[in-house]
């Protein structure tokens, strides 16, 4: 008896085991991408990955829903099937932790028709699986090698290309961010991360369209989007370090070097990076155009005019940025931290970045004025300037609760800057006699201290799409400079005989200081499940002042600049407030999108001038007006992989506090600029469309896009010119006339199978007309530019790669006042670039750029340049970690910098000095480790 008990007791014990052992299931539904709708019948298995013996099926309900039970514990392949659709793979685990079934949610099927292969199968690995609007690439089914970065695995994607510099261009259209486990890293540089962070430690690589903050948000799609380019490192992978160290010495007193350490953990991130460069390389992200590298004073979209960058003439002629003029010396070094806090619920990011930039050479104009007499003038300029900068930034993020977050962010810069110029110019009449010459000399010391801080309040209610966001943002600038002018003109009469002189010698002084808050309360209400409704308002103040003092001396000579120069002078405040409102309608369904409405902007604008000896107020001047930006989007997707867009866009322009303010400005006293205080506002009109069709898995696209602009109202420059070659510019409204500019471009691109070649082809205009007045003289001005091109590429992964360019260009520039001086003409430009891996880790790599410019009526005389840069290197050590390069910059030695333009009342041609040919040798190491980092 107690045998039998036993042994009832132990089969019951082996069946509960067993139970248990096979108690585990999966959940999911099949729904048709575009149309949403639920797939009954289609069929589910699921194959033992082991073997890929089948392991149990079911067909999904009416609802498209699915369930299979009694799975065991294991690795399992789950395959989807729909008669005309693409089957869907994927691979799962279950039995690994105590939940005991595995939901897919709902499974996107996409139309055989819409796609032409939708999964790549290798042995039991899914190289592609697109789930929606996003295409995700399995690292595991590229083949890399040791130490290959993210952007020798990201070349083998089809539909992906990279070029020599990193760029990088999905489907025919540019990928502007790249992102680390969904957040950014170190900045917004895409070639931060696809340059740096190994191929080993990438899990997976999305490519999608990134919705805007707002439309991420409130779900509601704006029709805003980002292509972008999410890397998913592997679990294992995100504890550790890695670097890299790279030093290279060249000839000519060329050199370079740099270091980047990066540490991970679960959590957290720690990197620091440092540069030291006078080849052209200008750090990791440093050169990035934020709002602290401009002094522009645009009209900001909030409603009011932004006068944040009041500086000074003497202090906006550099802002820091290297554009090939010149030869640069650049250090640069940042630190960047971010960690998740509170159990994940609230995250910190800070960044600390520092460097300066050193820029000197020289700069050759040569100047014709469109006018029947013809004026020539040359100049020739050596410049040195200098920018120090730093800056720190912080951001921190929190759940307040479940339907609500906050997000803080602050960031501070200092600046300093100087800058050197001496200058010779030499004009003279159409018949070549002297008109004038003008000796020159101006430096400038500025500062700048810039803080801004914003906060960012998010709720979402119980409805689905009803949230409510409220963003403040506070900005403020200090800027200090001092400076000096020098110019002494000689003017010569009709003989060419010395007539007069003119001395110009002063010393300037400029102060401001601007503060600012935005306010913008938005709230979004969804009426039905296509329709939704968002509205806002917001306040802004901005409160200016702007000091600018000219000093001449009472005695010259004597080094004492103590009489101030009024007509050169200005002390005046800034006080505007707006209002404004907005309202814009959401329109989502199957396919179609549609979204329209307009902002309204009620500004006041009040300007105080005080006299600049007493402080006494002299003028004022108040100007209210009302801003309009009615915007109307309409996209159609007819699937996943093909898109039509029509954007329409008007936008109210007030002109900038330098068109108005009635101050003389003598930067060059043979070209004065004075200011406009009746100005009036212009209005553009702008619309677009796009076409966009692809089938990533065969890297097919075709992408098409055109759009035109026209401004009512325009601001041109009226521009005088005397007897004695001085011209006097100033900004003016033209009634009656509109200027316009369109622009069309198409590419498409398609693989050769047979021979895995990429080609490609593209069609590029761009044109654009603009009016000015000369003495009096209505000039009107066309542009144009079309092109056509075509490319070749094929990469074999550490086999070779090599990319070809051809496009041959026409270019209209033509004067109504001078038709005899028109600039058309032929153009070229072409690029080859490969690289070939040799036995012994040899690697050979060059790149080729050949530019032409046609002889035009305007410049008689053709232009050629070819750039060839050229590389030897090789590996050692294991995973090729050391790596010796031996490269030479500008083979020919023909980098001769030039251009050519012809706008407003002058045709121009410059030259100027930049990096030539060099050689260098360089010694780069990668460093890793990953593990538990203790």
């Amino acid at each position: 008896m107690k045998i039998t008990i036993s042994l009832i007791a132990l089969l019951l014990l082996f069946s509960l085991a067993t139970y248990a052992q096979s108690n585990y299931s999966i959940k999911g539904s099949a729904i048709d991408t575009a149309e949403k709708m639920p797939l009954s019948n289609a069929t589910i298995m699921v194959l033992n990955a082991k073997d890929s013996i089948l392991c149990n099926f079911t067909r999904a309900t009416a609802d498209g829903s699915f369930a299979i039970n009694d799975l065991g514990k294991g690795k399992f392949i789950l395959i989807m099937s729909y008669l005309g659709y693409a089957d869907y793979t994927e691979g799962f685990t279950i039995g690994e932790s105590v939940q005991l079934s595995h939901d897919f949610g709902k499974i996107n099927m996409i139309l055989k028709a819409r796609l032409l292969q939708d999964v790549i199968i290798k042995g039991t690995v899914t190289a592609i699986k697109i789930k929606g609007d996003t295409t995700e690439f399995n690292a595991k089914a590229y083949v890399i090698q040791p130490n290959d970065k993210v952007e020798d695995l990201i070349k083998q994607f089809p539909g992906i290309q990279v070029d020599k510099d990193g760029k990088i261009t999905a489907n025919g259209q540019a990928v502007t961010k790249v992102l680390v486990d969904g957040e950014e890293f170190f900045g917004d540089d895409p070639t931060l991360v696809t340059k740096n962070i190994r191929a080993d430690m990438v899990d997976k690589v999305q490519l999608y369209d990134k919705k805007s903050d707002q439309a991420t948000f409130t779900g509601i799609d704006d029709g805003i989007k980002t292509k972008t380019l999410n890397i998913k490192l592997k679990e294992d992978k995100k504890n550790g370090y890695f670097g890299k160290i790279d030093a290279g010495i060249g000839s000519d007193g060329y050199y370079r070097s740099q270091l980047i350490y990066n540490r991970f953990t679960a959590k957290q991130k720690f990197s620091v990076y440092g540069t030291n460069s006078n080849t052209g390389q200008v750090g990791l992200g440093f050169q990035d155009n934020s709002k602290y590298g401009s002094a522009s004073l645009d009209f900001s979209d909030n409603g009011f005019i932004s006068v944040s960058g009041i500086g000074g003439d003497v202090l906006d002629s550099f802002d820091g940025q290297y554009d090939g003029h010149g030869y640069p010396l650049a250090r640069s070094g940042g630190v960047h931290f971010d960690s998740k806090l509170n159990n994940d619920k609230a995250s910190i990011n800070t960044n600390y970045k520092i460097g300066s930039m050193d820029v000197n050479g020289e700069n050759n104009t040569t100047r014709q004025s469109l006018l029947p007499d013809g004026y020539i003038s040359t100049r020739n300029q050596n410049y040195d300037n200098y920018l120090f900068r730093q800056k720190v930034d912080i951001t921190y993020q929190t759940k307040l609760d479940t339907t609500s977050n906050l997000k803080v962010s602050a960031d501070a810069t200092d600046k300093n800057i100087r800058t050197i110029s001496n200058d010779l110019s030499v004009t003279q009449r159409g018949n070549g006699v002297l008109l004038n010459t003008n000796d020159g000399h101006q430096n400038s010391d500025g500062w700048q201290k810039l803080f801004n801080a914003s906060a960012f309040y998010t709720k979402k209610f119980k409805k689905a799409g009803r949230t409510l966001s409220f963003l403040v943002n506070e900005a403020y600038s200090n800027i200090r400079s001092t400076g000096s002018l020098y110019s002494k003109i000689a003017y010569y009469d009709q003989a060419g005989l010395l007539d007069s002189t003119r001395l110009t010698d002063q010393y300037k002084v400029n102060k401001s200081e601007s503060e600012s808050i935005n306010t913008n309360l938005t709230y979004t209400e969804p009426f039905s499940k296509i329709f939704a409704l968002s509205i806002n308002y917001g306040v802004s103040v901005n409160n200016s002042t702007s000091d600018k003092k000219a000093y001449s001396q009472a005695n010259q000579g004597s080094g004492v600049y103590n009489v101030l120069v009024d007509s050169v002078s200005s002390n005046f405040r800034f006080n505007q407030l707006a209002n404004q409102a907005g309202v814009n309608f959401n329109y989502n369904k199957g396919k179609t999108l549609i979204t329209f409405g307009t902002k309204a902007a009620a500004v006041n604008f009040k300007e105080t001038v005080y006299d600049n000896t007493n402080g006494t107020v002299k003028n004022n001047y108040n100007r209210n007006f009302i801003n309009l930006t009615p915007q109307f989007t309409y996209l159609y997707k007819f699937s996943q992989q093909r898109s039509f867009t029509f954007r329409y866009s008007g936008s109210t322009t007030q002109p900038n506090i330098d068109q108005l303010q009635p101050v003389r400005v003598n930067t060059d006293p043979l070209n004065i600029t004075i200011g406009n205080p009746n100005l009036k506002p212009t209005f553009t009109n702008g619309v677009n469309m796009t076409y966009n069709s692809f089938k990533q898995l065969s890297g097919q696209y075709f992408y098409i896009t055109g759009g035109y602009g026209s401004t009512s109202n325009p601001f041109v420059n009226y521009s005088t010119l005397d007897s004695a070659g001085k011209s006097t510019n100033q900004t003016i409204n033209l009634n009656g006339k509109k200027t316009y500019s369109y622009n069309f471009y198409t590419t498409t691109s398609w693989k050769i199978n047979p021979i895995d070649l990429q080609l490609g082809f593209f069609i590029e205009v761009n044109a654009n007309n603009a009016y000015s007045y000369i003495n009096g003289q209505l000039n009107t001005s066309d542009a144009g530019r079309y092109s056509v091109g075509l490319n070749i590429s094929k990469y074999e992964q550490k086999k070779y790669s090599f990319n070809f360019n051809l496009a041959p260009n026409y270019s209209i520039k033509t004067s109504s006042i001078r038709p005899d001086l028109n600039a058309n003409g032929w153009g070229l430009n072409s690029n080859a670039s490969g690289n070939v891996f040799l036995p012994g880790k040899f690697q050979v790599g060059s790149d080729i750029n050949y530019m032409f410019l046609g002889k035009t009526q305007a410049q008689n005389e053709e232009l050629k340049r070819t750039i060839w840069n050229a590389s030897l290197s090789r590996t050692f050590l294991k995973e090729d970690k050391l790596k010796l390069s031996f490269t030479v910059n500008d083979l020919l030695n023909q980098n001769v910098g030039f251009s050519r333009s012809i706008s407003g009342s002058y045709l121009t041609e410059n030259s100027y000095t930049t990096i030539k040919r060099y050689f260098m040798v360089a010694l780069a190491y990668d460093f890793t480790k990953f593990g538990t980092i203790k």
